[in-house]
């Protein structure tokens, strides 16, 4: 069903921590006709589009960051992993620049896995938020065979993000994607209360 012209002029985030099965949820979404704006796409892309971004990032990185106009994107993680600082410090860069491409794309839906952790939900007003969680199990083996990470490093990233109960606990609708329960059912049932809002 297309329900975006159903849809009131809300403005909703769908979010979820790594191996929560959000991008499947965001899929879902597109295939009902509402198109979803991809934060880390956007910041992937600004990252090699943006001169004044890549300016910036390269006075507070180094200039070792681009090498012929190339992102060196060991060194990018590099200096992220070194310290929370450090990546407060690239967030208050790049999170801005995301922020305004949301704003000139147009859509009423963006998929952030980090929308809160990151204060993005600080920076782009949205009237709900749509959490996707999944156990930790099967959040690992998803991680892990999605990314041929190690089960270990797997968990280090999952760790990296906010427990998905703080996340689930500021959001507005839930969405269980655990293997067993019907996603579709469960993202149909809440656009029809969006549609109602």
């Amino acid at each position: 069903m297309h329900v975006q012209s159903l849809l009131p002029s809300l403005r909703v985030a769908l979010t979820g921590g790594i191996g929560s099965g959000k991008s499947f949820v965001a899929q879902l979404l597109r295939a009902r006709g509402i198109e979803v704006f991809d934060c880390d796409a956007s910041a992937k892309r600004l990252l090699r589009s943006s001169e004044p971004l890549q300016y910036d990032l390269q006075q507070l990185v180094g200039h070792h960051l681009y090498v012929n106009g190339q992102l060196q994107k060991q060194v990018l993680s590099a200096f992220l992993l070194a310290s929370h600082t450090n990546k407060e410090r690239l967030n208050a860069l790049i999170h801005p620049a995301v922020a305004q491409d949301f704003e000139r794309s147009g859509c009423s839906w963006l998929e952030s896995a980090i929308f809160f952790d990151s204060g993005f939900d600080a920076r782009v007003k949205v009237d709900r938020v749509v959490c996707v969680t999944a156990p930790l199990e099967v959040r690992l083996q998803r991680v892990m065979q999605r990314d041929a990470l190690s089960r270990s490093k797997a968990m280090e990233w999952i760790e990296c993000q906010w427990p998905q109960e703080r996340v689930r606990a500021l959001s507005d609708y839930e969405i269980q994607n655990d293997g067993t329960q019907d996603v579709g059912q469960q993202l149909n049932e809440i656009l029809t209360q969006l549609i109602k809002a």
